[in-house]
């Protein structure tokens, strides 16, 4: 008779490994968290207490910083807010535009040194920054635009951002030809193909690029600091400085409470889009 010799042991061991990895992930989980907890702590304690007492749990309560910062230090609070709405709003919608059309450009038509133009536009991922920070900025100076939004918008819809031109690149060669060329044959030109069905197709890549943009046009403190000398103009990061005194004693108790409310709209876009997000980076990452 055939005894049955198959072992449990690979099936215990597997499933002894789940509480350890989930002890791991959870400690790793309160390391990334402990810093914001710690931020949320020190916004309601009293000025005194917030380094002298490192304690997440407060042993005073003090609310007051929030109604201190948001009446702010030169300006309101919310005109900063505002501020970076407005500069955000302008890029995403820049880089949506722009970006979009130039993938459809190099994932679907055909024109002279088409590869050269693609690899000059993937090396300006490789260009720093600081490179073009002065040349830019006497190119703006000398259209009048400093002391205003249009440095950080306007180069939005001139498709300056290549990592998000080859992202949508990557997403637009993975949907089929034969679209395309179903709606050239009811009579479709370039135009409407990119409108009808690119970029109905592209959603995840679009939320996507939204997203990226916007973080890092909300959470961009160089851009401004450059552009922007009008306390009146400033962004949310500028006004967050403002709290920092590099003479005499800084506001941390404001600071701490306005650096919590600045994470909200970060917060709130990424829980509202997180699906598509994740869609869009795991699709445009495995697209040949």
């Amino acid at each position: 008779m055939a005894t049955d010799r198959t072992s449990p042991e690979p099936a215990a061991r597997a499933r002894s490994r789940h509480p350890l990895l989930h002890l791991g992930l959870l400690a790793g989980a309160v390391i990334m968290l402990y810093p914001l907890l710690w931020l949320a702590s020190s916004s309601i304690k009293p000025t005194n207490l917030i380094f002298s007492d490192p304690g997440l749990w407060p042993r005073e309560i003090d609310l007051s910083h929030y109604a201190a910062g948001w009446n702010g230090v030169v300006a309101p609070f919310s005109q900063f807010f505002i501020n970076s709405a407005i500069i955000a709003t302008g890029a995403v919608i820049g880089n949506l535009v722009a970006c979009s059309m130039a993938a459809y450009a190099f994932a679907r038509l055909n024109f002279r040194f088409k590869r050269l133009w693609f690899g000059l536009m993937l090396a300006t991922i490789m260009l720093p920054t600081h490179a073009t920070l002065i040349p830019q900025y006497i190119l703006f100076l000398n259209f009048g635009w400093v002391n205003t939004f249009w440095p950080m918008i306007v180069p939005k819809f001139l498709a300056t951002d290549a990592f998000f031109i080859f992202l949508m690149v990557q997403f637009i060669r993975g949907i089929p030809r034969e679209l395309d060329e179903a709606a050239m044959i009811d009579g479709c030109g370039p135009i409407s193909i990119y409108w009808r069905i690119i970029l109905p197709l592209m959603l995840p890549a679009l939320v996507t690029t939204a997203i990226f943009t916007f973080i890092w046009t909300y959470e961009d403190f160089l851009t401004p600091l450059v552009y922007l000398t009008d306390m009146a103009l400033y962004t949310v990061p500028q006004g967050l400085r403002l709290f920092m005194a590099s003479t005499g004693e800084s506001a941390w108790g404001p600071l701490m409470a306005m650096s919590l409310l600045s994470l909200v709209p970060v917060f709130v876009i990424f829980l509202i889009f997180q699906r598509l997000l994740i869609e869009g980076i795991s699709t445009t990452g495995i697209k040949g």
